[in-house]
């Protein structure tokens, strides 16, 4: 089910999340949202908190996980590309419950964004370039991926959603400033938006309790 993207702003986003020991029908459920969500809002990757769950649980979808290719003139022209459908693009995605980042090594500088800021984005936030993570599946049993590139920015920027960290958190003091100076119109209408959606759930969880 897709669920409301809780906005910057939004508590939530701001708290480290709870470590999972079920793991049930209802983790099931959670991983299932939050594909269906990151899927319709067309992301890369998405984090419980941001649905409003404190849970150590994110997703990453299967186009993560594609070797970056800058495009080249030299390419022939090809065909259009086959366009996953909705069930292909579940059964790509990735589940990661309880991850941690391990043996980073090297560092890579890009563009970074978050469905938490839409439409906000900083070409340099500094990421390790390699990686490896160790997780849960829904079933509980521990695996390991490595990850480079694009693969490991998505991993990194998703386990930082976990302890209540954003990517803006991750610029120097003076990006920083001059983010959130240049985009302070757009970041106090989240805020604003956040505070009314924490009204209408407070509303509507009130009359479901009376």
């Amino acid at each position: 089910m897709i669920q409301p993207i809780r906005l910057y702003g939004d508590p939530v986003l701001r708290r480290a999340a709870r470590t999972v020991s079920t793991f049930d029908a209802e983790l099931a459920s959670l991983a299932a949202d939050l594909i269906d969500t990151m899927i319709e809002a067309d992301g890369l990757g998405l984090a419980a908190p941001q649905i409003g769950i404190g849970a150590r649980v994110f997703v990453v979808a299967g186009a993560a996980t594609e070797p970056e290719r800058p495009p080249s003139l030299e390419d022939e022209p090809a065909e259009a590309p086959h366009e996953p459908t909705l069930e292909e693009q579940r059964a790509r995605a990735l589940v990661f419950v309880n991850p941690r980042l391990e043996a980073r090594q090297g560092r890579r500088s890009g563009i970074e964004g978050c469905l938490s800021l839409p439409g906000l984005y900083h070409e340099n936030v500094e990421r390790s370039a390699r990686l490896l993570v160790r997780y849960q599946d829904l079933h509980g049993a521990w695996h390991e991926c490595a990850a480079a590139g694009r693969f490991a920015v998505v991993l990194q920027h998703e386990s930082d959603h976990l302890d209540g960290v954003l990517f803006l958190d991750r610029l120097s003091e003076a990006e920083r400033y001059a983010f959130m100076d240049e985009h302070r119109l757009e970041l106090a209408q989240m805020q604003r938006d956040a505070k009314a959606a924490l009204r209408r759930d407070a509303r509507v969880s009130a009359r479901v309790g009376g």
